[in-house]
């Protein structure tokens, strides 16, 4: 059977940074137990991304078991995994209608908005606003769609994250040295983490191949996203582990560009300093123009 060990290693090794910080590191420090928990969540949350796409073992229901405690508390691995499947048909990428990742609007859905939730979607759209309001209105969104769609796949996605948020209480409650409302603040800042990665991943252009963006970055960050900042190579090889990406991007990186349409970015910092008070996109989507 196929194992690839990197990817358990680190599973395990999230899963160890986890218990200390919201035992051992918790009672020594709260404030360090929380910023270690916010890391290791974040970190998970990009495990999970790897166990969509078939990692690390070739049996998926073994993948899935590995991450079925729900560290994040709120989003259902289930419907993670669904959406973001979909997300994959590149054809659709950013469409408000058939993109479920999708931070546009149609022109529709904008101008029918009140003005309070239109100022804290224009913020949503700095890297500022992603890091601070991002987390809720993903979460607003995301629950709001799942209850329109209904249906027993969703229903069944959310009775299992139920079982998964258990299983992280119980650990608080019998092990842990960290009280839920400091566990919230770190499942928060996780969140906001994961903001940073999937900020600009995807942007309104008229060929599909040109919406995908590549960030050169292979520091910390690149790590705790586990290479997915060359995202426009695991959009054309979903198959490929994590680790093996950055390799993938060097041998072939004229072609990816050149696929891309020259998307791309250095580093984080450049999108820092680009974008943490300006935002990247209007919240309409600027070529969308079905209604």
């Amino acid at each position: 059977m196929r194992v690839e060990w990197p990817t358990v290693l680190l599973l395990g090794a999230c899963y160890g940074l986890w218990g200390l910080g919201t035992t051992v590191v918790a009672g020594w420090s709260l404030v360090a137990g929380i910023a270690l928990v916010a890391v290791a969540v974040a970190l998970y949350s990009s495990l999970q991304h790897e166990v969509i796409h078939g990692h690390p073992f070739a049996s998926q229901r073994l993948n899935e078991a590995l991450v079925f405690p729900a560290l994040n508390l709120v989003i259902p691995y289930i419907r993670f995994r669904d959406t973001h499947l979909a997300h994959h048909r590149d054809a659709n990428l950013t469409d408000p209608y058939d993109d479920p990742e999708s931070n546009f609007l149609t022109s529709a859905q904008w101008r029918g908005l009140p003005g309070s939730v239109r100022a804290v979607l224009r913020f949503n759209n700095t890297l500022a606003g992603r890091l601070l309001v991002g987390p809720v209105v993903a979460q607003v969104m995301f629950t709001r769609s799942d209850w329109q769609q209904g249906g027993a796949q969703v229903r069944h996605g959310w009775l299992l994250h139920g079982a998964g948020v258990a299983l992280v209480l119980g650990w608080l409650w019998t092990v842990g040295q960290m009280p839920l409302w400091a566990y919230g603040v770190a499942a928060y800042i996780s969140l906001s983490i994961v903001k940073i990665r999937t900020f600009l991943e995807h942007q309104a252009h008229e060929k599909a191949r040109g919406r995908t963006v590549i960030i050169e970055d292979r520091g910390l960050l690149a790590l705790l996203f586990l290479n997915n900042n060359f995202h426009a190579v695991h959009h054309m090889h979903p198959g490929v582990p994590w680790y093996r990406l950055p390799a993938l991007y060097a041998r072939g990186r004229a072609r990816f560009l050149r696929c891309n349409e020259g998307y791309v970015y250095r580093s984080y910092a450049e999108i820092f300093r680009q974008y943490f008070w300006r935002a990247k996109d209007e919240v309409a989507h600027p070529l969308w123009h079905r209604d």
